[in-house]
């Protein structure tokens, strides 16, 4: 149960990027769509380009300078080695580094992690926290500051490539598309291991485009683990209450 949990964990962490990075709540509108990049990709775009364009496509400062994000949703778990799915939800809300987050999944599996910017609470003992801001959209938001390096890949059949490194080594693979600038898809190299999200779905709220619906796969010795995310409810920028990243005493 603990190894389920820790790939759960790490699955899980990817969608905080992605959901720090959103913008004031609105009514969302049709997720077709998206902020123009101001980039045009060409066969001849430097990785530098490719991450600008990915960049605005996903809108730019308004991606950069989010404060705070709220968000509820379900959750499809698949254990390895099987087609039967765990049914579930979850809860995430952030705030710069601290995070609350939770998975209902009853009777398989809840679980709970907190880090109110200090210190760090788990609802299993010994299931550490990764950096949030280090890989995934979280270091595409901070792709030009310094000490990130930025190198090419391979493209992957239509999509275009690229590579970021942290100033810390952690390093994350992004898959474009060559017309909109999103991100298709991207791999995270974490701990020995490989994690990876796939984007099916997205909507803009308020020039900031948000992956609503995505899958998830994380590599292990014993299989590979797999969830499916849809979000239900998001809010941006509101007032929390003290207690939000409050640790269990």
């Amino acid at each position: 149960m603990k190894t389920f949990v820790v790939a759960l964990l790490a699955m899980f962490l990817l969608v905080a990027p992605v959901c720090a990075q959103e913008q004031k709540s609105a009514a969302a509108p049709a997720h077709g769509a998206t902020p123009t990049p101001a980039i045009t990709i060409t066969a001849e775009s430097t990785p530098t380009e490719l991450a600008r364009a990915a960049f605005l496509a996903f809108g730019g400062e308004k991606f950069r300078n989010l404060q705070n994000v709220v968000m509820r949703g379900s959750v499809q778990l698949y254990p390895p080695n099987s087609v039967q799915s765990i049914p579930g939800s979850f809860s995430l809300v952030t705030a710069g580094p601290k995070l609350r987050m939770e998975i209902d999944a009853r009777p398989a599996i809840v679980f709970k992690q907190i880090f109110d910017g200090q210190n760090s609470y788990s609802s299993m003992p010994n299931v550490e926290m990764p950096p949030l801001t280090k890989f995934g959209l979280g270091a595409l938001a901070r792709y030009d500051q310094p000490g990130f390096q930025i190198t090419a890949l391979a493209n992957k059949k239509k999509q275009r490539a690229f590579r970021i490194v942290d100033p810390d080594g952690y390093t994350t693979d992004f898959y474009i598309d060559p017309t909109t600038g999103r991100v298709m898809s991207f791999l995270l190299y974490f701990g020995g291991f490989t994690l990876g999200t796939e984007h099916s779905k997205f909507k803009e709220i308020e020039g900031v485009l948000v992956p609503w619906s995505f899958s998830q796969k994380f590599e292990m010795p014993m299989g590979a683990f797999f969830a499916e995310f849809s979000a239900k409810d998001v809010k941006i920028n509101q007032p929390l209450g003290d207690d939000a990243f409050a640790i269990p005493r």
